[in-house]
């Protein structure tokens, strides 16, 4: 998944960062609202992960704002893309007032990462319309949770990468994926792309899958 983390603490933001890589998500990490508003503007996430109490950046001398109002701003443009709260505020009332403000789900600092991936993997299972957590299309499934891949039963062997690029197919059955979606799945800013990357991963994903599990559309896509 591509995530966007909005986390001012360094270092707390470094050691999600690369947490949340070694589970092998891309992940975008900004450090104030200004940031996290230009950000959510002009990219597509599966998933934000927001603090509060963030500086406002920008301009001197622009308004006071926080991570509440990135979350409102958010949701008054009618975008659904699951936000989870990640913030120390604990009183009852900034709870209601984050939820209320339209996150998914709220977190307190400090918190397992355990519990964060999980509650990651809910927040986008029902915003995918999905009830269970497992994913199965054509003899072959797949287990967020644990990171396994199966075909018919037996267990198959995926690199972190091959895994992203399968999952992004299996959330979304029968829709075309671009080479530049699945790439966003893949990479954060500042990551190295190579050109033949995504080629690469599908044709070791067809070789442990077989070969017309996954297709391809000339100069459109993949799909399953």
């Amino acid at each position: 998944m591509r995530l966007l983390l909005v986390e001012d603490d360094r270092m707390i933001g470094e050691s999600l960062r690369a947490a949340l890589r070694l589970e092998g998500h891309a992940v975008d990490w900004v450090r104030d609202v200004a940031a996290a508003r230009a950000s959510l503007a002009s990219e597509r996430f599966d998933c934000v992960l927001l603090d509060l109490g963030l500086p406002p950046g920008g301009p001197p001398g622009a308004p006071p704002a926080d991570g509440l109002d990135v979350l409102r701003e958010l949701r008054g443009r009618a975008d659904t893309t699951p936000v989870i709260v990640l913030t120390a505020r604990d009183a009852s009332g900034d709870r209601v007032r984050g939820l209320d403000g339209g996150a998914d789900d709220y977190l307190v600092k400090p918190f397992e990462f355990d519990e964060l991936t999980a509650r990651i993997r809910a927040v986008t299972r029902r915003h995918g319309g999905r009830a269970g957590p497992l994913l199965t299309h054509g003899g072959v499934t797949l287990d967020p949770a644990t990171r396994q891949v199966t075909l018919n039963g037996e267990p198959v062997l995926l690199s972190a990468r091959e895994f992203a690029v399968l999952e992004a197919l299996m959330q979304r059955p029968g829709a075309v994926l671009s080479r530049a979606q699945l790439e966003d799945r893949l990479y954060g800013w500042g990551d190295a792309v190579e050109s033949n990357a995504v080629s690469v991963y599908i044709h070791q994903l067809r070789r442990k899958l077989g070969a017309d599990f996954i297709r391809n559309m000339r100069g459109v896509g993949y799909f399953l």
